[in-house]
């Protein structure tokens, strides 16, 4: 490229133009970080604030289930604050699922602190952070003032009780058991999301900077302004090649991990088939060969004696088992793309107490989403064995899908639990007055990686797993849906009729 020369440039415009420009710029790049970053920090601490606070209020109301029980005569109050206890010491939320919730009495004693255990029925009065703040007494104050409130204070950092670091914590009391409930968030995290919110900004500023040049050099010289369309155009293309590659990629991906699960669930489950029979076989043939020792003494088979065998034998055929169920369990969890292993179908299921805890769980989501939501439950369900915490995923998931459906907030989502009259098993309906979707799309709604949510983040994952779920409960996911009509969702699980 020939060098420019200024003094060809009418009128002065590196003055006239570029100067005033480069100068707005800067100004610009000044008020970002003077003037909309502190506000930003402001408005994100404000909104982490009400989040755990919202958070707090889900979790008091598992207080308030147990304690309704309790009241109802159906729980005794030891047994109604244990199982609120379980309840809440398994509540995480969070990217890396380790924040947590605690309760403590207004003693204070620690009732339930799942990153620190030791301090469980402990007298925690004296407790201080390194600053001296007795935080746990400071709880007690709030709640004996307000009812709840906000504290400041250092703890450990989530589940490193190396690190010590500030954390702001939500707390409120439940006055039926004297308790105090509470979540926090820790100031690091805030920092961490304000740091990249200034990235963002200065890369939009430096963006800005440079579309800038880029008009500058177009008024210099016409030919830098083509060559620069140029290269941006070929740029685009080779982002378009790029997200079409990894559109293709991402498909062949969902296609590749269904389709080696398949393929190696077959074998390990013809293994597993074939080595109960080896174990029937065995336990068939034992006495068989017990008396052919005890009449002819010991004997050698493959090389081992009779005794060695039958002493081995049991050990050889358990490892085989744990292997194969091993490998089962390694593609389990490659389906459920979610290291999760499978279901333990130990509960005693009762349909519309899970709907009543998964509702609960979104409430806030519903409130947003609609001002015409209800659930209706039927009379005496009946038990079947599954696990709760998996099938109260799956109703959250399709509350939740419903929810995201709706195109204001006027339209309704219902829900509804029954017995199937075609034959033992109950269902769940979830019904919504959304957009609908057409046949072709409700034939791949349950493939995994398939979203109509692409662009709202959604990966094509949750009715994969949900559907995986419900499979594992012998259960049925079906959809009806048309455009324009809104889509009813049932999910249906089998149970024992009592013998007469």
């Amino acid at each position: 490229m020939t060098k420019l020369n200024n003094s060809r440039l009418p009128g002065g415009i590196l003055v006239k133009i570029i100067l005033p420009v480069s100068l707005t710029v800067v100004l610009f790049g000044m008020t970002i970080f003077l003037l909309l970053s502190p506000m930003i920090e402001e408005k994100l601490m404000d909104g982490k604030r009400e989040m755990i606070r919202e958070l707090t209020e889900s979790s008091w109301s598992i207080l308030a289930a147990c304690e309704k029980k309790e009241r109802e005569g159906a729980l005794s109050r030891q047994a109604a604050q244990a199982s609120a206890v379980e309840s809440v010491r398994r509540l995480r939320y969070g990217p890396e699922l380790k924040d947590y919730f605690w309760i403590n009495d207004m003693h204070p004693r620690i009732v339930v602190h799942p990153y620190r255990p030791d301090l469980e029925g402990k007298d925690i009065s004296e407790y201080a952070d390194p600053n001296g703040k007795r935080l746990f007494v400071e709880f007690v104050k709030i709640v004996e003032a307000h009812g709840a409130g906000y504290v400041d204070y250092e703890w450990q950092w989530k589940d490193d009780p190396g690190r010590i670091v500030p954390k702001i914590s939500y707390v409120k009391g439940f006055k039926p058991w004297n308790w105090i409930i509470g979540t926090g968030i820790y100031v690091e995290d805030v920092r961490a999301e304000i740091a990249a919110i200034t990235r963002k900004l200065t890369l939009i500023s430096l963006g800005i900077l440079f579309l800038i040049v880029i008009l500058s050099a177009y008024v210099v010289r016409r030919g830098v302004i083509v060559a620069y369309e140029k290269k941006q155009a070929e740029e685009k293309a080779r982002l378009r090649q790029e997200q079409l590659f990894r559109a293709a990629k991402m498909v062949s991906l969902g296609t590749l991990v269904s389709g080696v699960a398949h393929e190696i669930n077959n074998p390990v489950t013809s293994a597993l088939l074939n080595t109960q029979t080896l174990r029937r076989v065995w336990e068939n043939i034992l006495p068989i060969l017990d008396e052919r020792s005890l009449e002819q003494g010991d004997f050698k088979v493959g090389g081992m004696t009779y005794q060695e065998i039958r002493d081995r034998m049991p050990l050889l055929l358990a490892h085989i088992e744990d292997g194969t169920r091993r490998v089962r369990d390694i593609v389990n969890d490659l389906k459920d793309f979610a290291r999760e292993t499978p279901s333990e179908r130990s509960d005693d299921i009762d349909v519309n107490k899970v709907v009543e805890k998964a509702v609960g769980l979104v409430s806030n989501l519903i409130r947003k989403s609609t001002d015409n939501f209800s659930v209706k439950y039927m009379t005496d369900p009946p038990v079947f064995k599954g696990n709760a915490q998996r099938i109260e995923q799956v109703i959250i998931n399709l509350v939740m899908n419903a929810c995201q459906a709706l195109p204001d907030g006027k339209k309704a989502v219902r829900v509804i639990t029954g017995k199937d009259p075609e034959g033992p098993s109950v269902f769940v309906d979830v019904r919504d007055e959304g957009t609908g979707m057409p046949p072709d799309i409700v034939q791949q709604i349950k493939d995994p990686f398939f979203t109509t949510k692409r662009d709202g983040g959604g990966t094509g994952l949750g009715l994969a797993i949900s559907d995986r779920i419900v499979q594992d409960h012998e259960g049925k996911l079906t959809f009806t849906s048309e455009p324009g009509s809104g889509t009813t969702v049932r999910v249906s699980f089998p149970y024992q009729q009592e013998k007469i």
